[in-house]
């Protein structure tokens, strides 16, 4: 007999197989021998009452032989002699299109402006030790694209789950723990994912595909409204079909398309700052509790206010986390959050950003194809200069921002290359900045205890989404006015994390073969 049931436990329930087996025997009406074996189909946390529990649903095999889940073997071949496919960048979108490249027969090319795993490793050292912005090998740009160094989350608001499972058996397939598969919200961390991502450039290596790294793409080449190829710094490279996965923060491809004439559309986002609270905090807040039970995890939230006519959420939210500079060029401020794969620093970060559109652009004298992106660089700037310049981030106190005061001093946080105190006003456009305060106050009275003193902002939260959209037809999934084109990812408005770039790469992939099958 197979039976799916769903188990209300304790943490330390949860975390013991035998417990977990005598729970089954009781919901079932068995003898714990008589379970052959189970297998979790997802597990999460309730923690709506004081005493939290994790919920198990699971498939138990009683008096029978369990059956474990088919292993996961890609269909993997050589096509070192295939038809080339160009893919710009060597994100999540671009290296699963590369690996369903490779399925469906053809040679992918991976161009990526930045570096490879380890070298970019060391750029990044520096970047927090000096300050210094090397502007293609950075928390954005080079192999595994900004996911690789900035946390490695993987959950996704998609709803297409056998897509969904594929991606993340890829990356067990690759070295990710397989309990990814059935987490609420999967998470990989930082510190393992660089070693995963290398494993994909060497898998597609091994079939004949190629992964060019330090190669950044100059130009593109268009005869007959169709894509013959590209220009990089390393050369000319020949080629019918681009997939163009460059990520959100690649501007001198926007500006190339803009330049050539190529259909762009100003695309609404959201800017903000990040906040970090203590991790002890959160933990008491969201668990209920004065110290966090052992066998539970570092507590998370997701919070949203509606305040002035926008929407005010948090964003990539980083238990036992840390927040790093994310800027892709010199004068300019960026920050992003990030967690080890045990999530054990003290402090918990996330985004807190505010949704900007076309009256936000022009407020600030931004107008044309380019208006969101314009504003991203002016705030970008604003926050460079009152930090003072070395990346150093300005900062305020969550109640002194409500407050409208300059910080007299500032807490303890995980930003290392330090924060100076600095009225946010002078930073965030008027509309943001107003929204923010009254939304603190709201979320403090919907998260007791979140509206503190503990608690710092840091600016600037602004590379949530791309500020551009690349059309695409729905069907073909080319750029409507150049053949052979292929926006991607979340550089191009398809996708929003992790999973959804992979995705969106596959798709593009599965696009390119079928296109190709309909040419007469």
């Amino acid at each position: 007999m197979i039976q799916e049931i769903v188990l209300y436990l304790s943490p330390q329930e949860a975390s013991n197989d035998q417990s977990i087996r005598s729970h089954i025997a009781m919901e079932i009406g068995c003898r714990t021998n008589e379970i052959a074996g189970y297998t979790i189909l997802k597990k999460s946390i309730d923690a709506r009452r004081r005493n939290v529990k994790i919920r198990l649903k699971l498939k138990a095999f009683i008096g029978e032989e369990a059956i474990t889940a088919e292993s996961f073997l890609p269909r993997v071949q050589n096509v070192q002699h295939k038809e080339p496919v160009l893919i710009a960048g060597a994100g999540p979108a671009g290296l699963f299109a590369a690996l369903k490249l490779i399925e469906k027969g053809y040679k992918p090319l991976i161009l990526e402006r930045g570096k490879d795993v380890r070298s970019r490793r060391r750029d990044l050292a520096q970047l927090n030790r000096t300050g210094i912005v090397h502007p293609d090998s950075n928390y954005c740009f080079g192999e595994g694209g900004a996911g690789t160094y900035s946390d490695g989350k993987l959950y996704t608001r998609s709803h297409k789950r056998g897509d969904i499972q594929e991606i993340l058996q890829w990356f067990i397939y690759f070295g990710a723990s397989e309990n990814i598969a059935y987490e609420a919200h999967p998470h990989i961390g930082t510190n393992k994912l660089p070693k995963i991502i290398s494993a994909m450039s060497d898998c597609i290596h091994a079939c004949g595909g190629e992964v060019h790294f330090e190669t950044k793409i100059t130009d593109l080449l268009i005869s007959n409204s169709a894509i013959t190829g590209v220009k990089t710094t390393q050369g000319k490279i020949e080629g019918k079909h681009l997939i163009l996965a460059t990520g959100h923060s690649a501007r001198d491809i926007f500006e190339l398309l803009e330049q050539k004439g190529i259909s762009i559309e100003p695309k609404p986002f959201a800017l903000g700052v990040r906040i970090e609270h203590p991790q002890s905090l959160i933990d008491t807040i969201q668990y209920s509790c004065q110290v966090r039970d052992p066998y539970l995890p570092p507590a998370s939230y997701s919070i949203v206010s509606q305040q002035l006519g926008k929407g005010v959420f948090s964003f990539c939210m980083c238990p036992g986390g840390i927040i790093a500079p994310a800027s892709t060029a010199p004068g300019e401020l960026v920050v992003n959050g990030w967690s080890p794969s045990r999530r054990n620093n003290p402090y918990a970060n996330s985004g807190t950003v505010v949704t900007v559109d076309e009256k936000d652009f022009q407020a600030e004298g931004c107008t044309g194809v380019l208006a969101a992106m314009r504003y991203q660089q002016i705030v970008e700037r604003r926050a460079f200069e009152a930090g003072g310049g070395n990346l150093v981030a300005p900062a305020q106190r969550l109640t002194d921002f409500v407050a409208g005061k300059i910080s007299q001093s500032l807490p303890d946080c995980s930003y290392v290359p330090s924060l100076r105190p600095a009225y946010l006003h002078e930073v965030l456009p008027k509309p943001v900045h107003d929204a923010l305060q009254k939304a603190i106050v709201d979320f403090g009275k919907k998260m007791k205890g979140y509206y503190t003193h503990e608690a710092v902002m840091v600016a600037t939260e602004s590379r949530t989404s791309t500020p551009v959209r690349i059309p695409r037809d729905k069907f073909t999934l080319q750029h409507p006015q150049i053949k052979g084109l292929y926006p991607c990812g979340e550089g191009a408005g398809y996708a929003g994390g992790i999973v959804s770039a992979a995705m969106d790469g596959q798709r593009c992939a599965i696009a390119i073969a079928q296109n190709a099958s309909h040419i007469p």
